[in-house]
């Protein structure tokens, strides 16, 4: 029998609803309980692949081409469990759902409204795949509070109506912010968070309470009393040197324990954490370091690169040495980024999309190349060491993408035409950019000989995608003839899917994301191999 696990947020955004979420579903699955993790936007948006990482973060890709929320990520790097596009909705896709039935006549003769057809839909989204699993963990995005996320409140209301208190928990994390000037943690914004959960019908069964330090027992018991829960439900949820650290913690304050309790299992001390302490010994034992530049354009905001920023970590935890991500702006004037560029161990490009800051990244390539600085270059980043490569090795001045201008030597051009499974599509310039790129998982074949084998130790492998231009492959025999091998090519022989410079300690480019499969305690064989060559070069060094 699937129970439910509902986790809703309070008082502020970003207080790591998704983490709290997941390392639940991770103390739980240490427990030997199957669960999955479902995410519900609030945003109109039909997914956030349109949506500026200022605005949104990191776009997470699954492995059936889903752009989701960067929660996902986290889903997916915690449990180990591939995340799917039945495990995230957002308003805008359920509306867009919702119309196109009316539009069909599925509700004809009735007038269409929130309750309960739009909240039938939400409950369909939340229940699909109840039959595999013993818990279901939804996280509801945005802050109790906001208009936009009445609807998903109202649906877990009905859940809980449908199926009783004693099959579905509700969760709600909340913060206690800390006013220097009276010297202590408040407790009242958490008290009317959980009076506006209760005025539409919920009332929270266990309550999370995040502080930048420890929380005195007694505001505890204040919570507990003005929130009519008891004092061994309100968990506290303390700052963590990494995300990491979470579920230890939430271990010692027995949230497991609660849980199990609250839906009448048997609580049981055996529990393998052996993991989650390999992982948190492993990032204390980092004592060592080394120094990656990340040569982007979305730096201001770190969430934009959260799973590259992850699977760094995890390669240094395996290897127990910190790596200390320097982030330069590729907007920065040329002479500043190669400043900058002089005291690193290693260069990291990203993808990203649009002109901006595209030539600032194209002399990080240049400047690796020549100094013989190891370097990573992942979606658009393998897109700008061809671009580099042509213009300054194969002496083809005007070498660009068609993303950027359409008057260049097209190196990088848009893909007009291919199969998406048993699907043909066609796209153009003026195609609409939502949903259309090659998304999710595709196989390539590794190079005999090539490096990027040798690391994978595979012939075939299968990564996850997101981007729209492609290398033309029209130039790949001037481009080995110089000495940048193709490392990998598409299944079908068409599209090139790694690039790699001969003679080079390490300068690789790839058009997919292996930072999306990297996991804490399974690092990614690109990012190990990375992190190798600059373990090994500073120490001979």
């Amino acid at each position: 029998m699937c129970r439910y696990i509902f986790v809703t947020g309070g008082v502020v955004s970003s207080l790591g609803k998704g983490v709290c979420a997941v390392s639940i579903a991770a103390l739980l699955q240490a427990h030997g309980y199957r669960i999955r993790l479902k995410k519900l936007d609030p945003y109109l948006n039909v997914d956030p692949g349109t949506m500026s990482p200022y605005q949104h973060g990191e776009v997470f890709v699954t492995s059936d081409g889903e752009e989701a929320d960067l929660d996902l990520g986290y889903y997916e790097r915690f449990t180990d469990i591939p995340a799917s596009k039945h495990d995230t909705i957002t308003s805008g896709k359920i509306y867009e759902k919702l119309i196109s039935k009316e539009r069909k006549g599925n509700y004809l003769g009735g007038t269409v409204q929130i309750i309960p057809h739009l909240t039938d839909l939400i409950q369909d989204f939340i229940k699909f795949g109840e039959n595999e699993v013993d818990f279901m963990i939804c996280e509801i995005g945005g802050t109790v509070g906001d208009i936009e996320a009445l609807p998903y409140l109202e649906t877990i209301r009905q859940i809980r109506y449908l199926l009783g208190s004693t099959n579905v928990l509700s969760i709600h994390l909340t913060l206690l912010p800390y006013i220097a000037t009276a010297d202590e943690l408040k407790t009242k914004p958490t008290q009317h968070s959980v009076k506006e959960l209760r005025s539409i019908g919920i009332q929270p069964d266990l309550i999370i309470c995040r502080a930048d330090r420890a929380i005195p027992p007694s505001l505890l018991h204040k919570i507990a009393v003005a929130c009519s829960i008891p004092n061994n439900r309100v968990i506290v949820g303390m700052d963590q040197k990494t995300i990491y650290h979470v579920p230890l913690s939430y271990y010692k304050h027995n949230i497991d324990k609660e849980i199990l309790t609250y839906f009448g299992l048997t609580y049981s001390d055996t529990i393998n954490l052996d993991k989650w302490h390999f992982i948190e010994s492993g990032i204390t034992a980092c004592e060592k370091n080394v120094h990656v530049a990340i040569v982007g354009k979305y730096n201001s905001f770190q969430d934009a690169y959260k799973s590259l920023v992850e699977a760094f970590l995890h390669a240094g935890i395996h290897y127990k040495y910190k790596i200390n991500l320097i982030w330069i702006d590729s907007d920065d004037p040329d002479y500043q980024i190669n400043e900058k560029l002089h005291t690193i161990d290693g260069i990291m490009i990203p993808g990203g999309f649009g002109i901006r800051g595209i030539e600032g990244k194209i002399k990080a390539i240049e400047y690796a190349r020549k100094n013989k600085i190891p370097l990573f270059g992942i979606c658009l980043g393998m897109q700008l060491i061809a671009i580099e490569f042509a213009r300054n090795v194969l002496g083809i001045k005007d070498s660009n993408s068609t993303e950027f201008t359409s008057n260049c030597a097209n190196v990088i051009d848009l893909m007009t035409n291919w199969h998406n499974g048993e699907e043909k599509e066609m796209r153009a310039h003026t195609s609409n950019l939502g949903g259309t790129m090659r998304l999710g998982n595709y196989e390539s074949i590794l190079t005999h000989g090539s490096k990027i084998k040798e690391i994978y130790k595979l012939d075939q492998i299968i990564e996850r995608h997101r981007h729209r231009f492609e290398f033309n492959i029209n130039y790949k025999h001037a481009f080995e003839k110089a000495g940048m091998r193709v490392g990998s090519i598409s299944a079908d022989g068409n599209l090139v899917e790694a690039l790699e410079l001969d003679g080079h300690p390490w300068f690789i480019g790839v058009q997919f994301h292996p930072e999306y499969r990297s996991r804490p305690f399974s690092p990614h064989p690109l990012f190990l191999s990375f992190v190798e060559t600059l373990i090994k070069q500073k120490k001979h060094i």
